[in-house]
């Protein structure tokens, strides 16, 4: 029964992601089409580590983080969720294109909740499990890429590489690791939902 209605919690939080009035704040520096380079603010995230493929990691992270945000914290209160969720390969990697795009789906990876902005490090609940961490995300420079679909690892490579290719084309330089959101339920037909590769730069020159 626990499980029941923990898997109802869960549904409804992709339900809450999908609908969630509060993404974080940012300003488009260039457009180009389904490409933009945005300017974000700083945030706070919730965040976890797990092993497997992207799939496997992306459901065991959110049911750890949905855990903390429904009220598995020291001061038991729930925090409204915002959207997107975001994976992150927590491995290094050799920044150049051939070995990124050639990376297995299979490693460690970084799940995240970006907290509403009416929190602060101070007010925050402490979780009380600690596999979920707080963090200050500073203020960053990020390549972004929006497409559909169910938002399969391959179609996140693929993204990913044309998204490097731009990035290469117009004076910016990658300074991390590329970033999977999703912002949708996974009941949402797949043509609707809407999907991101975001990778951070910075630039390098003016834009050829």
């Amino acid at each position: 029964m626990r499980r029941i209605l923990f898997a109802v919690f869960i549904f409804a939080g992709f339900a809450m992601a999908a609908s969630a009035t509060e993404e974080p704040e940012f300003e488009t520096v260039a457009s180009d089409g389904r490409i933009e380079v945005r300017q974000y603010e700083p945030i706070i995230v919730a965040e976890t580590e797990v092993t497997g493929d992207m799939r496997a990691a992306s459901g065991s992270g959110f049911r750890v983080l949905a855990d903390y945000i429904f009220g598995n914290n020291t001061a038991r209160s729930e925090i409204a969720m915002t959207a997107p969720v975001t994976r992150t390969r927590s491995t290094k990697i050799d920044m150049t294109a051939p070995v990124t795009r050639s990376m297995s789906d299979d490693g460690n990876w970084t799940v995240s909740f970006t907290m509403p902005s009416k929190w602060t490090m101070e007010t925050l609940p402490v979780p009380n499990n600690p596999a979920v961490s707080i963090r200050v995300v500073p203020g960053e420079l990020l390549a972004t890429i929006r497409f559909s679909g169910a938002g399969r690892m391959e179609t996140h490579r693929q993204k990913q590489a044309e998204l490097e290719d731009w990035i290469a084309a117009h004076s910016y330089e990658i300074t991390g690791p590329a970033r999977y959101a999703g912002y949708d339920a996974p009941w949402k037909p797949s043509p609707l939902r809407r999907n991101e590769v975001l990778i951070p730069v910075e630039p390098t020159g003016p834009e050829s």
